[in-house]
């Protein structure tokens, strides 16, 4: 399972055993400002990624590569290309999962669960590294390193997604460059983006992609 699924996962955890709980707005570290004043913002990111998936009792990790596609205003597509290839879909109101052949393998709705959409804005604010919304559901703290480089440790405030998830870290200066999850279970997965380019829009074709 990919690193972007098991978030939503983990989410979806969070969000059906809170979805009677409102949440109040909870106050935005320092760091959040100090590092977003380094970061990018154009609204279409591309890149490769890299991961590595350490099972606790495994000496070898599991890697898998693929690329992504970040549209601010339209989600995120996440194609692993190796070592079995799929495609993950995440937009507003949906998260869709394509197996090699193109065909649907999972899709689960808003109208299918009425929590969906702060699922999505969950792993699409991780995607796109926006700080700002991760803040409302994840304590952090984190440094900046030299001129462009930061850090940041997010743990989960929510004790149903603690269960799943014991903390992110981000490594970023103009992009987000990496996250390591650790999962509560011990197992860790750490995956690196690289080759990234932005743009002002989508291609007509990326934007089909997200039909």
């Amino acid at each position: 399972m990919s690193l972007a699924l098991r978030v939503a996962h983990a989410a979806m955890v969070c969000v059906l055993s809170f979805a009677t709980l409102a949440h109040a707005a909870e106050p935005v570290p320092p760091i959040v400002a100090d590092v977003r004043a380094r970061m990018a913002s154009e609204p279409v990111l591309r890149g490769d990624f890299e991961q590595r998936k350490t099972l606790k009792g495994f000496k070898n990790p599991v890697v898998s590569r693929g690329d992504f596609l970040v549209a601010r205003e339209r989600g995120v597509i996440w194609r692993t290309r190796e070592p079995f290839a799929s495609t993950l879909t995440v937009t507003r109101d949906r998260l869709l999962v394509r197996g090699a052949d193109g065909g649907v393998t999972s899709r689960i709705t808003a109208r299918d669960e009425p929590g969906m959409q702060m699922v999505n804005e969950t792993l699409f604010a991780l995607m796109s590294a926006d700080l700002q919304a991760l803040a409302q559901r994840f304590r952090i703290e984190g440094e900046l390193q030299g001129k462009d480089a930061w850090h940041l440790t997010l743990v989960p405030r929510d004790a149903a997604l603690a269960q799943a998830i014991t903390r992110i870290e981000l490594e970023g200066d103009r992009n987000l460059r990496s996250v390591r999850l650790v999962e509560a279970q011990g197992d860790f997965s750490l995956i690196r983006f690289t080759q990234q380019t932005a743009s002002p829009a989508l291609t007509p074709d990326e934007a089909q992609r997200f039909e």
